[in-house]
C-alpha cells in the first residue's frame, strides 16, 4: 500500500463510507495505460491494421479514440509515436474533451492547457477547420505544450502563455467551447504519481479551490451565448468539485448545467456534498443539477480520479457575432484589420525577432515561404490561414482571429519555417502537419527499419536516390519528407546520395 496522507484517507472515509475498503484496494490494483488514436492522422481502424499492439489493446469506454494498452508495449518508443499517430493518455482524462461537443468550425479555448493531450484530442474533434487556442500560464510548461501540439499535426491552433484575465479583455464572448482543466490538488492521481500524494498539503484544496473560482469567472466572460463550457478536475474533494460549480452557478444565473448521462462505470455527481454555506445560494432545482455532473473512481472503472461538469451559457450567438471580424472592428478581409500591431512572444519566435530586428532587409519572410511552398509542395494553402511573420519566422494564422496585440505568444499560428540567409528554412512543425502526398520529395521507411533508427537519433545517411518518391517534374535534390509507415517524422535534406538530417535537435531519440 502506497503512503498517502493521513487527512486525505480521513476525508475520504467520512465521503464514501461503505465503499472505502474498495476505494483503497484500488491502490494495489495495477495502474492502467492509455492512448489516444490521433484522428488528424488516422482511424483506430486503420491504426489497428499496421500497429504491432493490436491485438493487446482494447477500447476505452467513454471515447472511441481511446485504446487500453499493457504496460509492456511501451509505445513511446515506437515509430509511431514520433510520427504523432497517438497521444499517451490516463484514461479517465479523455472525458472532458468527449463532453465538450466539439465540431468542426468551432472556436475552442483550452485555458489550462499544458501538456497538451486535452488540445490535441480538441484538434482532432475540429479536423482543421475553426481554430483552438491553447493557453498556460506556466511559459515553462507552455514548451511541452507546444511540442506534443506540433507532434499531432495540428494546423489551426494558436498557443499563448497568459493569465486568464488578460485572455478575457481580448476574448469577450468570442468561444463557442471552453474547456477549463484546472489545476487541482491532484486526489485523483495519487497512484499515478506518488509525488503528488507528497506534495497534497502544499496544493492545499483551499488554495486550490480559491484560484478555480478565479479561473471559471474569467473563463465565463470569453464563452459565447448558447456555447459550452466543460470544467474538469483530477481530484476527489467536493471544496474544488460540485461546491465550486454551485458557487459558480449562484454568481451567473446565465449558466446552467446540462446533464450528462454516465456511461457503465461512471457515476453522478453529489449534490448531497456541497458545502451548507453555498447550497443556501441556490434554487433547490439548481443544485438538484449538481447531480448531472459526473465523476470517476478507480475502484468502479479502469482509470484515475476524475470529475466533469457541462456548463450552457443561455442565448445564441448572434449573426453578427459568428461573422469573423478582426479586434480593431474591420471585416476579415479588409487590409486594416491586418495591420502592423505590436504582441510579446515568448520562446523560439521572440529569439527570432530579436535576431531580425531588420525585419526584411533580404526578402519578406512571408515572401521566402510562399516562394518555398510553390516549389517544394503540393499543398492548397488557400484554406490555411494567413501567412503572418515574426522577425524571421513564419506562421500560417487561423483566420478570424481579434488582435493579439499585447498578449504573450508562444505560436501565432501554424509554426511553418523561418527565412534565414536567403532561404527558406521549413519547420519540424510543417513537417508534422503535412500528408506524404503534399511534399514533392518523401521517403518512407518501415518502422523496424534501422535506417529509421538511425534517423530519428540524428546520424546523416547515405542512400540510393531511388529510394526517395519524387512528384512529376521534381529533382531528386532538396528537401525530403522522412516518414515511417507513411506517416511524417520530419525533414531530411538530399544531396547526391548523402541524407542530410534535419530533424529538430529537441525531437532526437537519445
Amino acid at each position: 500500500m502506497m503512503d498517502l496522507p493521513i487527512k486525505f484517507l480521513e476525508k475520504m472515509k467520512l465521503l464514501l463510507g461503505s465503499e472505502f475498503d474498495d476505494f483503497m484496494s484500488s491502490y494495489d490494483a495495477p495502474r492502467v495505460y492509455g492512448l489516444r488514436i490521433n484522428p488528424l492522422k488516422l482511424s483506430v481502424s486503420e491504426w489497428r491494421e499496421i500497429s504491432p499492439m493490436k491485438d493487446r489493446v482494447k477500447p476505452i469506454p467513454w471515447t472511441k479514440d481511446g485504446l487500453y494498452y499493457t504496460e509492456e508495449d511501451r509505445p513511446g518508443r515506437h515509430p509511431h509515436y514520433n510520427a504523432g499517430l497517438y497521444y499517451i493518455q490516463e484514461p479517465s482524462a479523455m472525458l472532458p474533451v468527449e463532453l465538450l461537443d466539439v465540431q468542426p468550425g468551432n472556436r475552442v479555448l483550452d485555458l489550462c492547457a499544458a501538456p497538451g493531450g486535452k488540445s490535441t484530442q480538441i484538434a482532432g474533434k475540429l479536423m482543421g477547420e475553426g481554430v483552438i487556442v491553447s493557453n498556460d500560464n506556466a511559459f515553462e510548461r507552455t514548451k511541452a505544450l507546444a511540442k506534443n501540439i506540433e507532434l499531432a499535426g495540428v494546423r489551426n491552433a494558436v498557443i499563448l502563455n497568459e493569465e486568464p484575465a488578460k485572455l478575457a479583455e481580448v476574448f469577450a464572448e468570442w468561444f463557442d467551447r471552453i474547456l477549463v482543466d484546472a489545476p487541482c490538488s491532484g486526489e485523483g492521481m495519487f497512484r499515478k504519481d506518488e509525488n503528488m500524494a507528497a506534495s497534497w498539503e502544499k496544493h492545499s484544496v483551499v488554495k486550490c479551490s480559491i484560484m478555480q473560482k478565479d479561473i471559471l469567472a474569467h473563463a465565463a466572460a470569453m464563452l459565447a451565448p448558447g456555447g459550452r463550457l466543460v470544467y474538469s478536475t483530477c481530484t476527489f474533494s467536493p471544496e474544488e468539485n460540485e461546491s465550486q460549480i454551485a458557487a459558480f452557478l449562484a454568481e451567473h444565473p446565465e449558466f446552467y448545467i446540462e446533464p450528462v448521462l454516465p456511461p457503465g462505470g461512471i457515476t453522478q455527481g453529489r449534490q448531497d456534498w456541497i458545502d451548507e454555506e453555498t447550497a443556501a445560494k441556490l434554487e433547490p432545482d439548481r443544485a438538484e443539477s449538481l447531480s448531472g455532473t459526473v465523476r470517476l473512481w478507480p475502484h468502479l472503472l479502469e482509470g484515475e480520479g476524475h470529475y466533469a461538469a457541462v456548463l450552457r451559457r443561455r442565448g445564441e450567438r448572434s449573426r453578427d457575432a459568428s461573422i469573423a471580424v478582426s479586434a480593431a472592428g474591420y471585416p476579415l478581409g479588409d487590409k486594416r484589420a491586418n495591420a502592423k500591431r505590436p504582441v510579446k512572444l515568448r520562446g523560439a519566435s521572440a529569439k527570432a525577432q530579436r535576431t531580425s530586428k531588420q525585419a526584411v532587409t533580404e526578402a519578406d519572410p512571408k515572401e521566402s515561404w510562399e516562394a518555398f511552398a510553390e516549389k517544394e509542395l503540393a499543398l492548397d494553402r488557400s484554406e490555411l490561414g494567413e501567412p503572418v511573420a515574426f522577425g524571421s519566422i513564419v506562421y500560417l494564422q487561423p483566420q478570424g482571429l481579434p488582435s493579439l496585440n499585447g498578449l504573450k505568444i508562444v505560436r501565432a499560428g501554424w509554426l511553418v519555417g523561418e527565412a534565414k540567409k536567403g532561404r527558406f528554412a521549413p519547420s519540424q512543425a510543417l513537417a508534422m502537419g503535412l500528408k506524404r502526398e503534399e511534399a514533392i520529395r518523401s521517403l518512407n521507411w518501415s518502422p523496424d527499419a534501422e535506417a529509421l533508427n538511425r534517423y530519428l537519433k540524428g546520424e546523416t545517411l547515405f542512400i540510393n536516390q531511388e529510394d526517395i518518391a519524387l512528384a512529376d517534374g521534381a529533382e531528386p535534390k532538396g528537401y525530403v519528407l522522412v516518414c515511417a509507415d507513411g506517416y511524417p517524422v520530419g525533414w531530411a535534406k538530399y544531396v547526391d546520395g548523402m541524407l542530410k538530417n534535419e530533424l529538430a535537435s529537441g525531437w532526437r531519440r537519445i
